[in-house]
């Protein structure tokens, strides 16, 4: 699997009162996206990014980063033929992209996703 972007998912309680904090104080003042349970902020001077999630739409697990790769069909392939644990299959989501999530051997599990062009 080639990964282009990798970005924290970070767990909290409630989306809009986190974001006065990363927003605010940390200065990621573009927000990419809000669906009310996952929100995007990134810095409008440098790479900087962080998503703010409460509990996954759809997902049985939340996922501590997101890999987003330009080939999920082959890396969900690959994953199977490793013999890694499928946590969600993958899935086309309402919101348009196609992701799974995978569990590392360490036990975190990581939401592979791909968006469409």
């Amino acid at each position: 699997m080639r990964a282009i972007r990798i970005m924290a998912n970070l767990k909290v309680p409630d989306v809009e009162a986190a974001r006065s904090f990363y927003a605010g104080y940390l200065g990621l003042t573009i927000e990419e996206f809000n669906m009310g349970w996952v929100a995007r902020y990134s810095s409008p001077d440098t790479e900087a990014k962080v998503q703010l999630v409460t509990r996954d739409s759809t997902a049985p697990e939340d996922s501590v980063i997101s890999v987003h790769t330009d080939d999920v069909e082959g890396a969900y392939e690959e994953a199977r033929r490793l013999g890694y644990e499928i946590v969600h299959p993958i899935t086309t989501e309402p919101w348009g992209v196609r992701r799974f999530f995978v569990r590392a051997p360490d036990g975190n599990v990581v939401n592979v996703v791909g968006h469409r062009d």
